[in-house]
């Protein structure tokens, strides 16, 4: 590791932790011509993932999008940002497991609408109603039929 202050090609490192839930490794070096300290972060690189639209068009998967399609369906609910963070964080883990590098749309609004559903039916039906793309109230009284029945089980 090239020491960020010198440019000194030689450095050790002085301690290493684990940080991000184990997803990544921290570093504390010591360059060993100027002795001063930095950090490094190690992660794993992901490989991009392709999200194939409904149009057949691709674009590479973005956490960020997906976080706020989820934010809007919460919105005005008691969910947590740490609840959704660990929505987001499971999803994209299912897609990356799958191994495949290309993944559809729907795929996703499913995994998405699965998680949903066992945290607040409120957001569920939200997301479910842009995601699905729910032309009238009847769509919506069909949904809401769907999970009332449930109940009564």
């Amino acid at each position: 590791m090239i020491c960020p202050f010198c440019a000194h090609k030689v450095t050790k490192v002085v301690d290493k932790r684990e940080g991000s839930g184990g997803k990544t490794t921290r570093r504390r070096r010591a360059c060993l011509k100027c002795g001063r300290r930095f950090t490094t972060f190690e992660r794993v690189e992901a490989l991009d993932l392709l999200v194939v639209k409904k149009d057949s068009k691709r674009e590479i998967f973005d956490r960020g999008k997906l976080r706020s399609g989820i934010i809007k369906s919460c919105e005005k609910r008691p969910i947590s940002a740490e609840d959704i963070e660990k929505i987001v964080d499971e999803v994209e883990a299912n897609l990356r497991k799958s191994g495949a590098s290309e993944i559809s749309s729907k795929e996703i609004g499913e995994l998405v609408i699965k998680k949903l559903k066992k945290v607040d039916e409120i957001a569920y039906i939200r997301f479910a109603s842009v995601y699905r793309q729910f032309a009238d109230i009847s769509d919506f009284e069909n949904e809401l039929s769907k999970l009332s029945s449930k109940f009564k089980r």
